[in-house]
């Protein structure tokens, strides 16, 4: 992705200037397959396990794992079959070119009994390696295992999270082991029907698996089967991490299949959180098929994301053209040609505009027939956006460092808010603790620490902080972490009083007057009158 992206190349720029032990806002993991030290036979697939168990579960806001394609495309920029096992020197050299914070490397063994894995980050700033981290215990326990060791390394690379290895553990999905194995097996099985049969399994025994049910559906959508691929692509959930990639390909085969509508749903869901000029330019294809003016807006915005593409600058001169707007048409082709110079389609279009030509006299508006398509994009890349991003949050900690105490706290509190509303609860958790430690008289910090706290279960400290906050400023957003922790010790008079004081705020307020309903149900449930207020 062209680091114009986002019109913040300054930032990475100025970023060279700042030392190599400069905070950073986030890290880059490349995790290896880990060698496998076993006799057992049937095991192999567990090598290939790791990495896709440790990229679910530590993926984040602010850990970015790097997924398996990047990795195979490292591993031919050196000539290394990807089942191989590169020496350390190898892997260094591997983790230099993809510019990585850390590596994990690790290794299994199973005795018949017990199995065992250890692993090690390696720090590419530092150049050295961390201490050994090491699980072990049955093998039908793998996933658990996995997941302890995933806590290992946050743990390792973030010491001030909260929870414990055995919360992290309960915490997190549920996966059949079967499923497991046979979606390792499609991830790396050799045709598409292999990958197909494996995936299928893998939904089969876990029919809530979002992993599976994604490369199912990719495998489907790479074999024009566009219409089991929509099914499977449909049923992953919104709020999953994995929906703005499913909703990508959803909105691919549904334009393929010729649901423009759907397209433009499934690709508005993916534009209202991954801001990439990919997703623009799909929304200004389908878009155009309806509302030409909006199509524009779409392709411009493409353009403004990155300038340097010829594909965006030709799909906006098709609709301007359509538009009449043919000397906007023409600038734009201009501008195609001169990043494509062999375009024959852009240079065939702009042979059709007469170089003088007005909007006024160009005011008929030419058939989509006589007109070449639009250029629909197909590669999601969201893997170069979220290291992007974590280049400039790393570039904008950096200066804000310099700022004063109250406004460096509104940035992490910020932060923290975005972090909460996308579920990422480790890290909204260390941007209020930093907002807090950086101006303790932020109302805004101390009420977003009392929500992930509520969200955590630590109901003790959850009512501290919303307690605290509420002692700064009255604002409905403690008073209802303080109502759902009433609510959660059966204290039903309290929790009405707190969501009555938070509605007397803000009348409008969702949150309170959904709480208000859920009370109402309870005392429903009980028998009792609601409370008069």
């Amino acid at each position: 992705m062209k680091l114009l992206r986002l019109n913040l190349v300054f930032l990475l720029l100025s970023a060279a200037a700042f030392a190599q032990e400069a905070a950073t806002a986030g890290q880059t993991i490349l995790v290896v397959p880990f060698e496998n030290q076993s006799q057992a036979p049937g095991i192999e697939w567990i090598s290939d396990s790791f990495p896709e168990l440790l990229q679910e579960r530590l993926n984040s806001a602010t850990l970015f794992i790097l997924p398996r394609d990047d990795r195979i495309r490292a591993y031919d920029r050196v000539g290394i079959p990807v089942e191989l096992h590169p020496s350390r020197a190898t892997l260094y050299r591997i983790a230099e070119q993809l510019d990585v914070d850390y590596v994990v490397l690790g290794l299994y063994r199973f005795d018949g009994r017990t199995f065992t894995t250890a692993a090690q980050l390696l720090d590419m700033r530092r150049q050295r390696l961390l201490p050994e981290m090491n699980e072990s215990g049955p093998l039908i326990q793998l996933i658990n295992i996995q997941t302890a060791l995933a806590w290992d390394i946050l743990h390792a690379l973030r010491p001030e999270i909260a929870i414990t290895r055995q919360a992290y553990v309960a915490a997190a999905p549920p996966i059949r082991l079967g499923a497991f194995e046979n979606y390792i097996r499609g991830v790396t099985a050799p045709t598409a029907q292999e990958q197909i049969q494996h995936f299928r399994e893998a939904v089969r025994l876990n029919p809530a698996y979002a992993q599976a049910l994604l490369q199912l559906g990719k495998a489907y959508y790479r074999g024009k089967q566009y219409e089991p691929a929509i099914s499977s692509l449909a049923r992953v959930p919104e709020d999953d991490p994995l929906a703005k990639e499913a909703n990508f390909y959803l909105g691919l085969a549904a334009y393929f299949q010729g649901d423009f509508q759907r397209a433009e749903s499934a690709f508005r869901l993916v534009a209202a959180q991954l801001p990439l000029a990919e997703i623009y330019n799909n929304l200004g294809v389908v878009s155009s098929r309806g509302d030409r003016k909006s199509a524009a807006q779409y392709f411009q915005k493409a353009i403004d994301a990155d300038p340097s593409d010829p594909d965006y600058h030709f799909n906006l001169a098709i609709e301007l053209y359509r538009m009449g707007d043919a000397a906007g048409a023409s600038r734009q082709l201009h501008e195609t040609l001169s990043l494509k110079s062999g375009d024959a389609a852009a240079k065939s279009l702009l042979d059709t505009i007469t170089p003088d030509a007005s909007l006024a006299q160009r005011a008929v508006v030419p058939t989509i027939q006589k007109t070449p398509l639009e250029r629909i994009r197909t590669n999601y890349d969201e893997s170069s956006f979220r290291q992007l991003a974590l280049k400039i949050d790393a570039v904008a900690e950096q200066r804000l460092a310099k700022a004063d105490p109250r406004t460096h706290a509104q940035f992490h509190a910020d932060r923290g808010r975005q972090f909460l509303i996308q579920g990422f609860l480790f890290e909204a958790e260390a941007e209020f603790r930093e907002a807090v430690a950086l101006n303790s008289s932020s109302p805004e910090a101390h009420a977003g620490l009392a929500s992930v706290l509520e969200s955590e279960n630590n109901s003790t400290a959850a009512r501290a902080e919303a307690e605290e906050a509420l002692r700064l400023r009255q604002f409905p957003e403690p008073l209802l972490v303080l109502a759902k922790l009433d609510l959660r010790d059966n204290r039903i008079e309290a929790a009405a009083e707190n969501i009555d004081k938070a509605l007397h705020l803000e009348p409008s307020n969702a949150a309170a007057l959904a709480l208000k309903r859920a009370v109402a149900a309870k005392l429903a449930q009980e028998a009792q009158p609601l409370p008069n207020r």
